[in-house]
């Protein structure tokens, strides 16, 4: 048995839209619609009331899945739980619940969730929906219609084990045993451009793959034995669990994660303060394009 083969019928990393339409009716079944314009912060939920998956709710990047920011922040802070987990619950989310997410971006933001779920706060029932909205419109309709949602509790098992702060990655880093992986477009982290922070570069001896790569020209991911060729090119002899993650502000390094829990690579981490983060303290060191 390959390593990937036992993710095949758990819904915990990806699942189709044909899955997903036979559990449609199922009342331990919840779909949150998690698209997102970082260039229009109200686009996301303008094209949720103008269509959506039957029954899904939606959740804003900004509003629902981050807190506020402050000067010591990256651009996406995580939310606080207590007002997370109070979420959850009004979206119908117990801890039995099969959760699926989807956007319309490959995955880049409903991945922001499922990590959150999955790593940050212990729910092993969610996954992302592979090929997002549009995999979905190849074979089923959209709605407008608003889901009857029945409140109830989700009781969270939180393990920050799996997101790391700042001065964890200096330190994973100085001791040369892991492996940091960058998920922005080569140009971002080589320091060419940077359209969004204020700084331009990368944080030193990361590695760069792009979030990007872990999908086909459909827009579907590629195959867990391609993905776990690909990735165990960029970690080399470093086991999963000291890979670390991050890209602008911890929420497309989510893509690169669940990507690697997909080709089971398991246990990588998140750091996500991310690059956003990073450049907040002058301290610490950073490669810019020369």
């Amino acid at each position: 048995m390959t390593p990937w083969e036992p993710y095949a019928m758990n819904y915990n990393t990806l699942i189709s839209s044909e899955t997903v339409n036979q559990h449609l009716h199922q009342s331990d079944w919840v779909i949150i619609d998690c698209r997102f314009s970082l260039a229009n912060t109200k686009q996301g939920k303008n094209a949720y009331q103008h269509g959506h998956i039957p029954y899904a709710r939606y959740a804003h990047l900004e509003h629902d899945l981050s807190s506020s920011i402050t000067p010591c922040t990256g651009r996406h802070p995580l939310p606080d739980v207590r007002v997370l987990v109070e979420k959850l619950g009004n979206w119908g989310i117990s801890n039995h619940t099969q959760v699926v997410v989807y956007d319309d971006a490959g995955g880049a933001f409903a991945s922001r969730l499922w990590w959150m779920l999955r790593y940050w706060l212990g729910h092993e029932k969610v996954a992302v929906l592979d090929g997002g909205i549009q995999a979905w419109q190849t074979h089923f309709d959209l709605v407008t219609t608003l889901p009857h949602i029945t409140s109830t509790t989700f009781r969270p098992y939180l393990n920050d084990a799996h997101c790391l702060t700042a001065l964890q990655v200096q330190n994973a880093l100085a001791q040369k045993k892991s492996c940091l992986i960058d998920a922005r477009n080569p140009e971002r982290y080589r320091g060419e451009i940077e359209p969004i922070d204020r700084v331009a570069g990368h944080i030193p001896y990361a590695v760069n793959r792009s979030f990007q790569s872990n999908l086909d020209k459909s827009g579907l991911f590629l195959s867990p034995e391609t993905l776990h060729r690909e990735f165990q090119m960029v970690i080399g002899n470093k086991p999963p669990e000291n890979t670390m993650h991050y890209c602008g502000s911890g929420v497309t390094a989510c893509h690169n994660l669940l990507a690697m829990e997909y080709a089971g690579l398991s246990g990588s981490k998140l750091y996500a303060g991310s690059w956003s983060e990073w450049i907040c303290n002058r301290n610490r060191s950073i490669v810019a394009c020369k």
